[in-house]
């Protein structure tokens, strides 16, 4: 019985000062953190390349606005080319709202708040905004606003974006130019 004892006492210093284990301990402390870390520079990522097409494809349509050989130049036909140029983003002419808005040179009002982005909630009801296409050497401004779904559904928390309330995330755009003679 006086052995057994022993063996208990020899099992419990093993089992306290052994080293078998502590990959597998680090291994389940650390792999989340690296997990977290990965998967939210993957987002930023493609929160970036989106956030760029959506610029690139703005500038290329501005253009077009610029020298009025945009025909015919209404809000739908803007969005169907930015969404063309945009490459990438799902649902794109139902989940983007395009804002064309002159500037009054006399006391440089610029639009006020935040641009108004599709509410994916209500799909029934689109957002108003104002596409005034304005006159020769007016100066313009033109934002584009999308809401498009994370990659990942934790990351965003992780990188504190906000979120509306359909659980996407915005992506704006914008640009000015002077209309040409």
């Amino acid at each position: 019985m006086f052995g057994a004892g022993r063996k208990m006492i020899k099992r419990l210093k093993w089992a306290t000062f052994g080293e078998d284990g502590n990959a597998t301990i680090e291994f389940v402390i650390l792999f989340p953190a690296i997990m977290t870390i990965f998967l939210s520079s993957f987002e930023v990522g493609i929160y970036l390349t989106r956030a760029v097409l959506l610029d690139r494809a703005l500038d290329l349509n501005v253009r077009l606005l610029r020298l009025g050989s945009l025909d015919p130049a209404t809000s739908d036909n803007l969005k169907q080319r930015v969404c063309t140029d945009a490459l990438i983003f799902k649902d794109c002419p139902s989940a983007i709202t395009i804002e064309l808005t002159e500037v009054d040179t006399t006391t440089w009002n610029l639009p006020s708040g935040r641009m108004t982005c599709v509410d994916r909630n209500n799909e029934d009801i689109e957002p108003v905004v104002t596409f005034n296409t304005g006159a020769l050497n007016d100066l313009m401004l033109v934002r584009a606003c999308t809401v498009l779904d994370p990659f990942f559904g934790t990351t965003p928390f992780v990188m504190q974006l906000p979120l509306d309330a359909s659980g996407g995330y915005i992506v704006a755009a914008a640009s000015t130019f002077v209309n040409e003679p």
